[in-house]
């Protein structure tokens, strides 16, 4: 696999004032896997960098070619419901036209279907892929469904959902099986917010609590980030558009509503952009963090010339399409009000094709799937506004979103104090045919632990999504649970992706 790669620091550095976890108490980390999107467990990197991975372009996943779906496809929800990935879609023909909920299904998260559900007639037929149509509170605009993990949950309301505009506020709904949605009860649950773009719920396991993140706009002034844009936002007296976070215990009931902040590493602050959708979720695979697959917005950042865009058939004296530009970022949080911003730059760019420099492209879908042993995807709309309008695929390895790195001279990372449960260290990590990863455990204070030292650890090479890490032939670490430990790595032409401590040896 092809890996594009930003690095975050270059040289020695040691993190501290992280507010999560403060260095006089150990990070209680049990038996989670943890990834290294934030700086959570990293106290030190010696000659060492975080290094987040841009997703490999698998080509197209669906073009937007039905006539109730047309160019502005828009707020995408990819769920996985055991072996059946389902994909939710606003369909929206032009600007002026009503929308549609549409629906895709596959079976491998590579070919996608679109099923004749039989449910609404439109554009003279009814032999079409359509959940909703819009009503008068539109709520087809931005259906956001999700599939309901909390324990008991009753089975005709596995699948639940939240859509609505500022005039209506959000409505729940609920389903027994992602086709057939009801309303969960009339009237609004939440409305302190704008909504007119993705407003994207879940149940987190973590907080055993409902999350949703949602539009508001920041109230003015508003000064944009950066002093070289070309157009300063004509308008804005409602403030950029912002990330808030509000929670519920019943998906009825939604707490006073949190406007996002934003931090770099170490609490350092990062500069506000406009986060047109966030795609806030659980990583699958670490539920306890958040993924956010954001979609930046850049008001008035011309990407092509009135001459360029006339040449992909868009007139720029009448359409708004080439007068912004749009990518998607990578955010992270773990609850509360702050999203982690390690990475600035841009986690999936635009790329080649002036089709793809157009307003509102390059959002992604809400979710991160497995779509092989290895590989999860992750889902990019792309030629807003135009006939070829369509949906891409994107790869990672597992976990492979950012990594610790160590180059062919080699260096290391150290963590801060924690805690586990469980036998065994187990590693996501790759090196070169000349790389090597060891790992001590040291004590709270950074003694190394007899029968865990640098010497006794046996050299890892390879390339695995799950390794054991062995001392003189054991991988029993299970004396040292509950204790406050420090993890030292000394790595060389290697990567990191995420460590776990399991209860037997993988």
């Amino acid at each position: 696999m092809k890996v594009f790669f930003l690095p975050v620091f270059l040289s020695t550095l040691v993190f501290a004032g992280y507010e999560d976890a403060a260095a006089t108490e150990p990070v209680n980390i049990g038996a989670q896997r943890e990834l290294f999107v934030d700086s959570y467990l990293v106290d030190r990197l010696d000659s060492a960098k975080l290094v987040m991975h841009r997703p490999k372009d698998e080509g197209i996943a669906m073009y937007f070619d039905k006539p109730w779906e047309g160019p502005s496809c828009l707020y995408l929800t990819v769920l996985k419901d055991d072996k059946l990935f389902r994909m939710y879609y606003r369909g929206l023909p032009s600007e002026s036209s009503s929308a549609v909920t549409a629906y895709a299904e596959s079976r491998d998260g590579i070919v996608w279907t679109k099923p004749e559900l039989g449910l609404h007639k439109v554009c003279g037929t009814s032999r079409n892929n359509i959940l909703m149509v819009d009503q008068k509170f539109r709520f087809a605009h931005n259906f956001a469904p999700l599939i309901d993990t909390r324990p008991d949950v009753p089975p005709n309301e596995r699948f639940k959902a939240l859509a609505g505009m500022r005039e209506s506020g959000l409505w729940a709904f609920a389903s027994a099986d992602g086709i057939n949605w009801r309303k969960f009860k009339e009237g609004p649950v939440f409305e302190q917010g704008a909504f007119d773009s993705h407003n994207v719920p879940f149940w987190s396991e973590s907080e055993k609590c409902y999350v949703c993140y949602f539009r508001p706009y920041q109230s003015p002034p508003y000064r944009p980030f950066h002093p070289h844009q070309d157009v300063q936002p004509p308008h804005l007296k409602r403030g950029p558009r912002r990330v808030g976070r509000t929670t519920s215990k019943d998906f009825i009931h939604w707490s006073s509503p949190v406007l996002m902040e934003y931090r770099g590493i170490c609490g350092k602050p990062v500069p506000i952009e406009q986060i047109y959708i966030s795609n806030t979720l659980p990583y699958f695979r670490a539920p306890h963090i958040y993924i956010a697959l954001a979609g930046r917005f850049m008001e008035g950042r011309h990407g092509m010339t009135p001459q360029q865009a006339r040449s992909i058939k868009i007139d720029p004296d009448k359409s708004w399409l080439p007068h912004d530009t749009s990518d998607a970022v990578l955010m992270s949080s773990r609850g509360g009000k702050w999203y982690d911003r390690t990475f600035m730059e841009s986690f999936i760019r635009p790329g080649i094709g002036l089709e793809n420099w157009v307003s509102r492209t390059n959002y992604p879908a809400a979710n991160v799937v497995q779509t092989g042993p290895n590989e999860m995807s992750i889902y990019v709309s792309r030629h807003y506004g135009q006939d070829s309008c369509q949906l891409r695929r994107y790869s990672l390895r597992l976990d492979g979103f950012v990594s610790v790195v160590a180059d062919y001279n080699g260096g290391q990372m150290v963590t801060k104090p924690l805690t586990f449960t469980g036998k065994a260290l187990s590693i996501n990590y790759s090196t070169s045919a000349a790389g090597s990863i060891r790992v001590e455990i040291q004590s709270a204070d950074g003694k190394p632990l007899p029968g865990y030292t640098m010497k006794d650890c046996e050299t890892i090479l390879g390339d695995q999504i799950e390794r054991t890490v062995t001392w003189k032939n054991s991988s029993n670490v299970s004396k040292l649970a509950g204790k406050p430990i420090r993890l030292r790595f000394i790595m060389k032409d290697a990567d990191l992706y995420a460590i776990r401590f399991v209860e037997e040896k993988l």
